[in-house]
């Protein structure tokens, strides 16, 4: 039998092969998976339109956001640095992208002295929060976070962004400036030996200070709990491949004199647009490393459809129902959907259509929280109902039973049969009490809690 490419390369990638030859080879099998995932969700064409969109949003308020962040910035008299700086975002450019940035500054001082007041300083702030927001919603996407933050937090929260943002930036780089004016760098600078060390450090510190910048953004802007370790992880990354797409990118600009030959005076325009999609979207790949960090189990599937086994269903809906049994007993754990995919570590989009299916059936409940809890007394949940919802439940289709051949009709009932004899009159207490002595058992150690304290 021929093998499928497609499926070997999986097998490689998702299998175990690779981490039974130590830890090379857990190094490379987990290099391998973050790439194919990342490589995986840029070509599906997500991240590209959302880089796409982005770049728009871009457009119409870069004026808007930086004149109200020099706004910010002439109350502590340190609007000048950040004008300075603003040269380095199209330094890929070359010349070119010195001029554009005069331009954009000539208009940003423009507004500032002749518009900025009145209706047009709510409609600038109104544009720059816009601007936020449509990061936040492109974050949202990669965190599979579907409802965004109300009203008032997101205007309170945006506004400390664009409040506090330019100020920590720029205090941020006069830090560093003051750092290497001082006379004990200066002597390492010129010690033979620690010199070069200190000459490759400040040549990192606008990648580091980039990468610090992503990761903020990672940790801040998603309307879910991100662990700082996953927005490190995702801001390194991020800043690493920015690190490298500006060396690639200035080469290109450098020697695309054919280009600009073919389109030009449309050839600087395409190009800024270039490099501004390409910065959005290594912001986005980033940020899905770090979630990929967070949350391994989603890996595999990306944002496929999952597709699960009768048999894997049904173990789901009785895994669910005793890890909620089990935080229901001990007044101290609380479970949610995302704590039941860590514990279990399948992606909560799986788990969500077994989860509905138990709450419209009164097995499951939830409170103000959206923490979960048995739907009923868990003395008279049978395991029986459990099974039935995701056994003989949400079928679709036809409107009536097939005409079943009496053979197959006897040996299904017979199955049926089978599978309720095992679980008889069994309840969801049963089963707790079970799992319960099993855990005390020494001989079956590992079998305990998943939920954790909270």
């Amino acid at each position: 039998m021929k093998t499928n490419p497609i499926e070997h390369l999986n097998e490689l990638i998702w299998g175990d092969a690779l981490e039974r030859q130590g830890l090379p080879g857990r190094i490379v099998s987990n290099v391998m998976r973050y790439l194919y995932a990342v490589l995986r969700d840029v070509f599906s064409g997500q991240l590209n339109l959302r880089a796409m969109s982005l770049v728009y949003t871009t457009l119409l308020s870069i004026v808007p956001l930086i004149a109200f962040s020099f706004s910010v910035l002439k109350g502590f008299g340190i609007h000048e640095q950040l004008e300075e700086r603003m040269y380095l975002l199209l330094e890929p450019l070359g010349d070119k992208g010195i001029e554009i940035t005069d331009n954009v500054m000539a208009l940003v001082h423009n507004v500032n002295g002749s518009v900025l007041g009145g209706v047009s300083l709510a409609f600038f702030i109104w544009t720059a929060i816009s601007m936020v927001q449509k990061i936040e919603e492109s974050f949202n996407y990669v965190w599979y976070v579907s409802k965004p933050r109300n009203f008032a937090r997101r205007f309170t929260e945006y506004m400390f962004v664009l409040l506090i943002g330019p100020v920590a930036i720029v205090i941020a780089l006069g830090m560093i400036t003051g750092l290497q004016n001082q006379e004990l760098v200066q002597y390492l600078l010129r010690n033979e030996i620690v010199g070069p060390v200190f000459v490759a450090t400040g040549k990192l510190t606008p990648y580091l200070l980039v990468s610090g910048v992503f990761a903020f953004l990672y940790w801040y802007m998603p309307n879910t709990r991100v662990r700082v370790s996953s927005a490190l992880i995702g801001g390194l990354a991020g800043g690493f491949i920015w690190a490298s797409m500006v060396i690639i990118f200035t080469t290109f600009v450098a020697s695309a004199a054919r280009t600009q030959a073919v389109y030009a005076s449309f050839a600087i325009a395409i190009i800024t647009l270039i490099w501004v999609y390409l910065n959005w979207l290594i912001l986005l790949i980033g940020s899905q490393l770090a979630f990929y960090y967070q949350n391994p189990a989603y890996m595999p599937i990306g944002r496929r459809e999952p597709r699960l086994s009768n048999s894997m269903r049904e173990r789901l809906a009785l895994n669910i129902m005793l890890l909620v049994a089990q935080a229901h007993r001990h007044a101290d754990q609380r479970l949610n959907v995302q704590a039941l995919s860590d514990a279990l570590q399948i992606p909560s989009l799986t788990l969500a259509p077994i989860i509905t299916g138990l709450e419209h059936n009164d097995l499951l409940a939830s409170d103000e929280k959206e923490f979960l809890l048995p739907g009923r007394e868990m003395a008279r949940t049978s395991l029986r109902d459990i099974l039935d919802v995701v056994r003989g439940q949400g079928e679709t289709g036809s409107h009536r039973d097939p005409q079943w051949t009496g053979t197959i009709d006897t040996l299904g009932q017979e199955l049926d049969d089978a599978i309720l004899a095992t679980v008889g009159d069994s309840s969801l207490s049963d089963l707790l009490d079970r799992a319960e002595s099993r855990s005390a058992d020494p001989s079956t150690a590992g079998d305990g809690h998943l939920v954790d304290e909270e």
